[in-house]
C-alpha cells in the first residue's frame, strides 16, 4: 500500500528551518509543508506591504529555500508554504529571482483567490451579509477601514498545483491543516466523499502545523519539560500516511524533543473548541473516537478520525484601521518598586486627562508582577520583596498626535517622580494598529475565483 512522509515546516513567521533540513536529510519525507501565516501575521504583511507593494509575503521564504531547495531537490522533495500572505505573486517572483540567479530548475506554483478586499460590494450585493461572526456587527462600521480581508481556502486547489508537476507551492491563506492534507489528496486521490480518510489527513495536518510544539516543545505536563530531551536540536514531527488513512507521527532520528502519546495529545487540542466539531474547508473532523497509540520509540500511532460534510461557509478574516498606539515602558528598583510603578501609570493616566488627550483605552502592565496573570497576580507578601518593575505603558487613540506625544509624558518624571525612575526606553513613534475582522462567507462565492499558475524556471 502507497505510503508517504510529510514533514512538518516552520510554525510561524520567523520560525526555524534547521530541523527541516534534519527533516529532508534523515527523516525520508517526500513533503515539507510549511505554515508562515496567523491572523497576526497578516496584519504585520499589511505593514510591510504600505510600506513596498512588492512586499506582503513572508520573508524567510527567501533565506530559507536558499538553504534547504538544493538538499530537496537532489532528494525529491516538494515544498506547500502558505508563505505568500498578502502578495503570493510577489513570493513567487522573489523565488524566481533567487533560483534564476543559482542557475536552479523548478516548477514554482502559486495559488490566489483568498484575497477578497476588491470584492467586498461585490459580495454584499450577492447577499453575503460579513457581519461580525462573534458580535454580529455589520461590516459597515469598518468598510472605510479595510486594508485587506483574505478568506481562508482548503486543500484541493494546492494538490491541483501537485497534479500538474509543481515542485513549490506558493498559497496565501489557507487552512492550516490543508497545507499538509494537500499532498494525500494528490498522491492518493481521496474523493471529496472519503470523509474518515479526510478526517485523518486533517488530523495529520494539525498535528504538524506547529513545529516543534508537536515534539515537545512547550509541553506543559509539570516538570516533564525539563525531561525533554536537546531542544537546541528539537526534530519537528512527520506524518507517515497511508492510502487508507493509517497514520503515524514521528520524527528524523538523532533529533531532540519527544514523539509519544502525552506530546501529541498535547498538540491534539491545542487550538480546539470543539472536539467534536473542529471545522476546516475540507471536512468537519469530530476527534471524539481518536485513539493514540505508542508504537515504539518517537512514534505514536493515530487511528479513529470521523469526518462530516464539508462546511457551507468560508472562514473571512478582514483588518481594518484601528487607531495608533503611543507605547513607552520604565523601570523602577528597590525599595518600593511596585508602588513607584503604580505612582507613576496614575500620574501619566492624570496627564492624558489633564491634556484632554483622546484615547480609547490605555494598557498598564508591571513586569515582574501581573504581565501574565494580570488581575489575579497574587500581590507581593512586601514591597520589598520586589527587586525591580519595570512599568509598560501604553495608549490607543485614533489621533495619531496623540500616540507621538504619549511617550513625551513620561522624561520629567525622571527628576520630578518618585525615586530612582531608571531605564527610560525613550519616545517611541506612533504605530498604526490594525484590527480583525473575522466572517463567514458562501463558498460557492469564492471557489470559482481561485486560480492556479504553475511557472517553470529553467
Amino acid at each position: 500500500m502507497k505510503t508517504i512522509r510529510i514533514a512538518s515546516g516552520l510554525g510561524f513567521y520567523g520560525d526555524a528551518w534547521a530541523p527541516i533540513r534534519a527533516a529532508i536529510e534523515h527523516g525520508d519525507v517526500q513533503y515539507v509543508c510549511s505554515d508562515h501565516l496567523a491572523e497576526l501575521t497578516l496584519a504585520i504583511l499589511q505593514k510591510d506591504r504600505q510600506r513596498d507593494p512588492s512586499t506582503g509575503y513572508a520573508k524567510d521564504l527567501i533565506p530559507m529555500l536558499a538553504e534547504l531547495w538544493p538538499l530537496a531537490a537532489a532528494r525529491g522533495v516538494r515544498f506547500v508554504l502558505n508563505a505568500g500572505g498578502l502578495n503570493p505573486q510577489g513570493a513567487r517572483d522573489a523565488l524566481v529571482q533567487l533560483f534564476k540567479k543559482r542557475g536552479w530548475q523548478a516548477k514554482i506554483a502559486v495559488v490566489t483567490g483568498d484575497a477578497v478586499l476588491d470584492r467586498i460590494d461585490a459580495l454584499q450585493q450577492s447577499g453575503e451579509s460579513l457581519a461580525h461572526m462573534d458580535n454580529g456587527q455589520p461590516i459597515d462600521t469598518v468598510r472605510e477601514q479595510l486594508v485587506f480581508a483574505n478568506v481562508y481556502l482548503g486543500a484541493r486547489p494546492i494538490a491541483q498545483a501537485l497534479d500538474q508537476g509543481a515542485d513549490i507551492v506558493i498559497t496565501g491563506r489557507v487552512a492550516d491543516a490543508a497545507l499538509f492534507l494537500a499532498p494525500m489528496l494528490h498522491e492518493f486521490g481521496w474523493r471529496s466523499d472519503e470523509l474518515d480518510k479526510l478526517a485523518q489527513g486533517i488530523v495529520a495536518g494539525h498535528l504538524l502545523e506547529c513545529s516543534g510544539q508537536g515534539a515537545g516543545g512547550n509541553f506543559g505536563s509539570a516538570g516533564a519539560w525539563q525531561r525533554m530531551p536537546d531542544f537546541a536540536h528539537i526534530g519537528y514531527p512527520i506524518a507517515e500516511v497511508s492510502e487508507d488513512g493509517r497514520l503515524f507521527i514521528t520524527k528524523a532520528p538523532g533529533t531532540g524533543g519527544r514523539i509519544h502519546f502525552h506530546t501529541v495529545r498535547q498538540q491534539l487540542l491545542y487550538e480546539v473548541h470543539n472536539p467534536h466539531r473542529y471545522v476546516t474547508p475540507d471536512v468537519v473532523l469530530d476527534m471524539g473516537e481518536l485513539e493514540l497509540r505508542d508504537a515504539g520509540p518517537d512514534r505514536v500511532e493515530v487511528v479513529g478520525a470521523k469526518g462530516h460534510r464539508a462546511p457551507e461557509k468560508l472562514k473571512l478574516v478582514a483588518g481594518y484601521q484601528n487607531g495608533w498606539m503611543g507605547h513607552a515602558v520604565v523601570g523602577f528598583s528597590w525599595p518600593d518598586a511596585l508602588s513607584k510603578a503604580r505612582a507613576v501609570a496614575d500620574n501619566i493616566q492624570q496627564q492624558l486627562r489633564d491634556k484632554q488627550m483622546p484615547h480609547d483605552e490605555v494598557c498598564v502592565e508591571f513586569l515582574g508582577h501581573n504581565v501574565f496573570l494580570g488581575p489575579h497576580a497574587s500581590p507581593p507578601a512586601s514591597e520589598d520583596d520586589i527587586n525591580e518593575i519595570w512599568l509598560r505603558m501604553a495608549v490607543r487613540t485614533p489621533d495619531k498626535r496623540v500616540a507621538d506625544g504619549f511617550g513625551r509624558l513620561f522624561p520629567w518624571l525622571a527628576l520630578s517622580g518618585p525615586p530612582y525612575m531608571g531605564g527610560f526606553h525613550g519616545i517611541e513613534p506612533a504605530s498604526q494598529l490594525l484590527g480583525l475582522w473575522p466572517s463567514l462567507v458562501r463558498r460557492e462565492t469564492i471557489e470559482p475565483h481561485i486560480v492556479v499558475d504553475v511557472q517553470e524556471v529553467a
